[in-house]
């Protein structure tokens, strides 16, 4: 699922860089980066569930999906921040 996302916002973003101005577009790449820096962690957090049981394990796998929310939130922001530069240039 997380890699279908990863492909699904890598198009949008192909998709939007036809529309936004090269300025726009650094700033939503910072934010995905940033954004994919936290899905790494993400993923490591739920590595690291499932060597553990129990409620270590319930708790990870929710810090887990906590760190995928904040992810998204951080691309939703980017685009905010891609389209509030593009409204200033035109």
């Amino acid at each position: 699922m997380k890699t279908f996302v990863k492909v699904l916002g890598i198009a949008s973003l192909i998709a939007l860089g036809a529309c936004q101005s090269k300025q726009a577009d650094n700033v939503q790449n910072a934010y995905e980066n940033q954004a994919d820096k936290i899905d790494n962690q993400a993923d490591n957090m739920e590595a690291a569930a499932d060597n553990l049981s129990g409620n270590a394990s319930n708790a990870a796998e929710h810090a887990a999906d906590a760190l995928e929310n904040k992810a998204d939130a951080t691309r939703d922001a980017g685009e905010n921040a891609a389209d509030a530069v593009d409204a200033k240039t035109h």
